[in-house]
């Protein structure tokens, strides 16, 4: 009987250090910079690949920001909330960031103006550090699914729509949610 207990606490013990030897030996080592980790991925489906005319009739695509984040704000010259946050997303939009922001207009679709009553109109408006993209009848607008105005786009630098959200975004909303995605 002491010979099967010494038996069994040898077994146990010798069973506890093959586990703790097996373990140690399974971690890997971590890579010795980043340099050679894979880039992070953000998860989601690919953003819309628009290509639109700004308010000077140049073509703007979503390629041309190929490996920058690129925040876009869908909006309407009508809507107030709209409006109201234009000039703080301006200032945004004039400093120097590891961000595109894209802001979009869609004339003749949902109650606004034609391009050019829309182009009149903004054209006298304080925004200088604004691009301002023409979704024709809202072709793009459907893309992304607007369901309101103004709606928030965030888009990474790998071309994943990451987050969607309908509502007015602070420029400091919009730096913490692109401070979080790659």
């Amino acid at each position: 009987m002491k010979r099967t207990r010494k038996w069994m606490r040898d077994l146990l013990i010798i069973g506890g250090l093959l586990s703790v030897l097996t373990a140690c030996s399974a971690q890997q080592e971590a890579p010795a910079s980043n340099m050679s980790a894979p880039a992070a991925m953000n998860k989601g489906d690919a953003a819309p690949a628009f290509a639109l005319a700004d308010l000077n009739g140049d073509s703007v695509q979503l390629a041309d920001f190929e490996g920058k984040k690129v925040y876009v704000k869908y909006w309407a010259s009508w809507c107030s909330i709209c409006l109201a946050g234009l000039e703080e997303l301006n200032t945004l939009a004039g400093e120097d960031r590891d961000f595109q922001v894209i802001t979009i207009v869609a004339p003749n679709y949902k109650g606004e103006k034609s391009s050019a009553a829309f182009a009149e109109w903004f054209n006298r408006q304080p925004y200088d550090n604004l691009t301002v993209l023409l979704d024709e009848n809202g072709v793009w607008a459907k893309q992304f699914q607007v369901r309101a105005y103004p709606s928030s786009y965030y888009i990474g630098s790998d071309g994943i729509l990451v987050k969607a959200l309908p509502g007015h975004a602070s420029s400091e909303q919009i730096i913490e949610t692109l401070d979080e995605i790659a």
